[in-house]
């Protein structure tokens, strides 16, 4: 279980960074919740000047590491990050931090996952799971593709085997990014993996809960399950996809 944060267009990075670190000690948790503190591993996904992608990751808790980032003097038109809790023990390792990675000929993927899916390596074709996020990545967008297609990631995840809880994702390239919102419907804790957006003037949020230091809670737009947001990173050109699930 995780959480996780994008903002684009004109915000402060240090108040974004400050939100994710109060996510991640439990600070704004919502009440009735699985989990609260997310210590194992963070990670973070920018966008430079020259419009490229850049990234980090520590296996340490944010807590614990956030003074050795840099990234407090960021000046950046995106910013995504994320703070993990890992499902299973063996899973807590430097391999297992997001954003995971893959290299294509005309620039990185990068992915943010907040959910767990074990049984999406059936839809594989694979004998058995090994990571559940990577495999959620080759699902959600096979491999040598530049662009999510929207109706059928719809599609997918409605015929996604039953088992798991959310399909919560950050996905990004270096011409646009997307925001997967998905919740099984029989999943418990849907509180907890419902997707909040803040929508201002020069800029957007989209968080797993809403920041009270960022605004008020009324402010902040429910996201409905089964929708997924296209961000080329100019807040007046974003489209969103909904179908009912």
């Amino acid at each position: 279980m995780c959480r996780f944060i994008i903002a684009c267009g004109r915000f402060d990075s240090v108040a974004v960074l400050d939100a994710v670190l109060g996510m991640s000690t439990g600070v704004t948790a919502l009440d009735n919740i699985p989990t609260r503190v997310h210590p194992n591993g963070w990670g973070a996904v920018w966008r430079t000047a020259e419009g490229t992608r850049a990234a980090d990751r520590d296996h340490r808790s944010l807590a614990e590491s956030r003074e050795h980032a840099g990234l407090d003097a960021l000046g950046t038109a995106m910013l995504a990050v994320h703070v993990r809790h890992a499902t299973l023990p063996d899973r807590i390792d430097p391999r297992f931090t997001h954003p995971l990675e893959r290299l294509d000929d005309s620039g990185p993927w990068y992915f943010m996952h907040n959910g767990f899916l074990p049984t999406v390596y059936q839809s594989l074709g694979l004998s058995a799971s090994a990571f559940d996020s990577a495999e959620y990545f080759d699902y959600l967008l096979p491999r040598g593709e530049e662009q999510l297609d929207i109706d059928r990631t719809l599609a997918r995840l409605r015929a996604m085997p039953p088992g798991g809880t959310s399909g919560n994702a950050v996905l990004l390239y270096p011409r646009q990014g997307y925001v997967v919102h998905w919740t099984a419907p029989r999943s418990a804790y849907q509180d907890y993996f419902t997707l909040r957006r803040l929508r201002l003037p020069e800029d957007q949020i989209i968080a797993s809960e809403p920041i009270p230091a960022l605004a008020g809670g009324h402010r902040w737009e429910t996201l409905p399950s089964a929708t997924v947001i296209e961000l080329p990173f100019t807040p007046q050109h974003e489209r969103s996809f909904h179908r009912a699930a």
